[in-house]
């Protein structure tokens, strides 16, 4: 059972303030009692979204472990609210905190679509995939109403362009139609998120994202549609989720992944104290547990930001992760296939028309 001052719905269990400023500000829940009447309420934390005006939309991927060269995210803040996300400490670079106001308060980038249609009518832009998103989820909540990914995703078929999703959000479905089509031509491939089959340690962990129902149910409908779909079992936090390598891998072969990989829980920046903070709210009696596996993981800290090694971790429980992994692999999807898509059609089609030759 959660504790009573477990804050319902979202991950961050505390605001968090931003190291690159000097004032900060909170709300004192006095001065509330104060101002309200009896029986009035005040929702301190409802999600308010932010229009954003950027001048560029596609950003070159400078680390060289996470598999992507290219990223795009029409979202800065993500309400999905998973508490160990590493994009959190990003939140501090736009002046807010990656506690709460990182799942609470969404910069929205309307003009993205025309962005990214610039991008790839400019004469010495080479085709190569772009993802959506390398930092926040391009399916979170707000799309369902804004749909600037389904937007994105327009832009990208009309140039036949190559394009990565990454998603734990079931709204995806709602695009099968360009995505149909951009498979039909080898331009995309999905990677979705699946960290549990556990309904209850995903509501505790990733609380506003779909469930593990519909996200199985995803997986088996894009690859059903001929959508090439992989699956990211991110992160493995021992404890937590890693008793559940081997039945994952098992439930996801069987609704067609093409392949699953998976990353050790870090947690860098503020993230460590907003995690510490959640372990204490939602499961304390194994709070202490929990936080020395995952310094065992790396070398005694809490996060080990060594490129190669950071992800993947170090010392005997990573060792065993990976095992396993191996293990389940070999059980459970013993072909895997590589996605390679195609940058060849893009160069025909930057007018936005196929050239005649």
């Amino acid at each position: 059972m959660k504790p009573k001052n477990h804050i319902k719905g979202r991950g961050a269990q505390e605001k968090i303030h931003n190291r690159f400023s000097e004032n900060h500000y909170e709300i004192r829940d006095d001065f509330l009692n104060y101002c309200l009447k009896e029986g009035e309420s005040i929702d301190k934390y409802r999600t308010t979204f932010i229009e954003t005006f950027p001048k560029t939309i596609v950003n070159k991927v400078t680390s060289p472990d996470v598999g992507m060269l290219y990223s795009l995210n029409p979202y800065q803040g993500c309400e999905h609210g998973c508490v160990y996300c590493y994009a959190r400490n990003s939140h501090e670079y736009w002046g807010y905190g990656a506690g709460l106001d990182f799942e609470s308060k969404i910069l929205v980038k309307k003009n993205a679509p025309e962005l990214l249609e610039k991008k790839l009518k400019h004469k010495n832009w080479k085709a190569y995939p772009i993802s959506l998103s390398g930092n926040t989820d391009c399916y979170q909540p707000v799309e369902k109403k804004l749909e600037i990914t389904r937007k994105l995703l327009e832009i990208f078929l009309k140039y036949r362009h190559p394009v990565g999703i990454i998603t734990k959000n079931a709204l995806i479905q709602r695009d099968l139609d360009i995505l149909s089509e951009l498979a039909r031509h080898n331009l995309v491939s999905v990677f979705l998120s699946i960290t549990s089959l556990k309904e209850e340690t995903r509501r505790i962990l990733e609380p506003r994202t779909a469930s593990i129902k519909k996200r199985l149910e995803t997986l088996e409908m894009l690859n059903a549609s001929g959508i090439p779909t992989n699956v990211m079992m991110a992160p493995i936090i021992p404890s937590i989720n890693s008793h559940e390598i081997l039945p994952m891998v098992k439930e996801i072969s069987k609704r067609g992944a093409k392949s699953v990989g998976y990353t050790i829980v870090r947690l860098n920046g503020a993230i460590g104290s907003i995690f510490t903070k959640w372990l204490e709210n939602t499961l304390p009696d194994r709070k202490d547990k929990i936080l020395h596996q995952i310094m065992e993981c790396h070398s005694g800290n809490l996060n080990d930001s060594e490129f190669g090694r950071r992800m993947s971790g170090s010392g005997t429980i990573a060792k065993q992760i990976h095992q396993l992994f191996e293990l389940a692999r070999k059980k459970y999807l013993p072909n895997p296939e590589k996605i390679i898509l195609n940058c060849d059609m893009h160069d025909a089609y930057k007018d936005g028309q196929m050239r005649l030759f």
